[in-house]
């Protein structure tokens, strides 16, 4: 009997031979009650008011700060993909979570009084995390094929047929540039040639007598003189002037 005293163990299989199976399940059983207990309840935040020139990595780099932030989304329009000026900070305490939004509400920040908000965990269930399969900066920018690009101007075409139809309707005579392309104005060297009719004759010398007669107006014409004539002339005139003098000085 004094073989068998000892310290009792705290749990015992009814079937000797699962005796470590059993064990092993005890200990997962402990370690998971004792993660339950380590478990924190996570907390979110709304956060409005934000200026527009900021992204999610400077913001979610902004608020760990506080603490560990385990999921962000900052809400962008469909549309443009623009920021809406808002977004949802979870943390993983709620008593952070409930602290950041005492201290940074009204708090300025790039010239704007920020709105935080400590959100109840029954209003959680409509706030989106996951980010956007197709965000819509990603589809506007994405580079379309011939096929895809042939089928957005046949669209703005419509469009603007649409657009022109309504301000007609409307009495509103605007006219903007259109994305019809115009034909060029040219003669084309593939084009027929014109047969040479009597009627094609006078009319090419018509053509011709209104150049001519245009040609003929009456116009002023300055003519300059030439500097080399200039000279000679001065030449030629200098004997004669002294010839002249010659004889005065002789009948005096």
């Amino acid at each position: 009997m004094a073989a068998l005293a000892g310290p009792a163990k705290p749990f015992l299989s009814l079937n000797p031979q699962e005796e470590a199976k059993f064990r092993k399940e005890v200990t997962q059983a402990c370690r998971r009650a004792q993660k339950e207990k380590e478990k924190l309840t996570p907390g979110v935040i709304y956060v409005g008011h934000l200026p527009p020139a900021l992204y999610e990595t400077q913001i979610r780099a902004y608020f760990s700060q506080f603490g560990t932030v385990t999921r962000f989304r900052l809400s962008r329009s469909k549309r443009t993909g623009n920021s809406k000026g808002y977004a949802f900070v979870e943390f993983a305490s709620e008593d952070v979570a409930k602290i950041v939004a005492d201290t940074m509400n009204n708090y300025l920040f790039g010239e704007r009084l920020l709105q935080c908000k400590w959100l109840m965990p029954r209003v959680l269930w409509y706030i989106p995390f996951k980010k956007p399969s197709y965000p819509a900066v990603k589809r506007y920018n994405q580079n379309r094929t011939l096929l895809q690009k042939l089928q957005m101007e046949e669209r703005f075409k419509k469009k603007e047929k649409l657009l022109r139809k309504k301000l007609a309707k409307k009495g509103i005579d605007y006219d903007f540039p259109s994305l019809k392309r115009k034909p060029l104005k040219g003669v084309s060297s593939f084009g027929s040639t014109p047969v040479c009719t009597p009627a094609f004759l006078e009319k090419r010398k018509s053509e011709a007598a209104k150049i001519n007669v245009d040609d003929e107006d009456n116009e002023i014409v300055f003519k300059q003189p030439v500097p080399g004539v200039k000279e000679e002339t001065q030449e030629t005139q200098t004997p004669t002037r002294s010839r002249k003098k010659r004889q005065r000085k002789s009948n005096q």
